[in-house]
């Protein structure tokens, strides 16, 4: 790659669909949702990304797909390679493909295959390492199917068992280079051994997620103790309400996925 070539930091969204009032629900019980104001929570967590340097991809409203503005859950994206999803909601499984053809302009594609599944959402990149949590949503056999993709470039792939929540990343984000924000309720943490930790605050079980870009972590409104222990562990916090995203067990990291074109993409 020329050392002149721009990198661009990518954030792929979607609208907030009308829909979202039947989403998919595991762990919570269903409550009213205001989509208008879903939609303006959504509006200025695109401004937060934007102020942060990222180009947005905004994909196109799909009224009829419940959960589409989470569009984390479909796919994983490498610097060499993209690797789209199966969804384990069957509901979810037909917003992949147009996430497939924005990603398709960026990065060589691969897939899951049926009957594996695998929900983006279960997977945190650590350097070189892919956590993948076996859950509700992501079956060890998805697992085994990423693994094979992303081998040839070098990643490791290490299963993580999930308790209680939807996905491995309401368990544990990244919040540094080799920091992590933890629920030890959700997850072991065993699996993390060699990196640092700070856990979540015992009265706020969800708030282990968090969206890292470069050294600011996008964090909810709604976990505010938290997010001060966070503050007080040298992370630098830029707090935006996703309350009524949250009610479709949606979080920060779940309505983007963030990546640098850096040109290393095949002809």
């Amino acid at each position: 790659m020329p050392s002149s070539a721009k990198q661009v930091r990518i954030a792929v969204t979607r609208p907030v669909s009308p829909a979202l009032l039947r989403c998919e629900l595991t762990h919570l019980a269903r409550a009213p949702i205001d989509i208008d104001r879903a939609r303006e929570q959504h509006a200025t967590y695109e401004q937060a990304l934007l102020r942060v340097g990222c180009r947005l991809e905004r994909l196109p409203e799909a009224p009829l797909l419940a959960d589409s503005v989470f569009v984390e859950d479909t796919a994983i994206v490498l610097d060499e390679i993209a690797v789209v999803t199966r969804p384990g909601a069957p509901s979810r499984r037909a917003e992949t493909d147009s996430v497939a053809k924005v990603l398709g302009r960026y990065r060589r594609i691969a897939g899951i295959a049926a009957p594996a599944t695998l929900d983006g959402g279960d997977v945190l990149r650590v350097n070189r390492t892919l956590y993948v949590g076996l859950s509700g949503r992501s079956s060890r056999s998805g697992l085994e199917q990423l693994a094979e993709h992303v081998a040839p470039f070098g990643y490791r792939v290490e299963a993580v068992p999930v308790h209680g929540c939807l996905h491995l990343k309401s368990a544990v984000t990244r919040v540094g280079p080799e920091t992590l924000l933890l629920n030890p309720q959700y997850v072991a943490t065993e699996p993390f051994r060699g990196l640092e930790w700070i856990e979540v605050d015992s009265a706020e079980p969800l708030g282990a997620n968090a969206l890292l870009l470069d050294s600011e972590v996008i964090y909810p409104a709604s976990k505010p103790r938290t997010a001060e222990r966070l503050r007080r562990g040298g992370v630098a916090v830029s707090v935006i309400d996703v309350s009524e995203l949250e009610k479709a067990e949606g979080a920060v990291t779940c309505c983007s996925l963030v990546f640098v074109d850096d040109d290393r993409r095949e002809p």
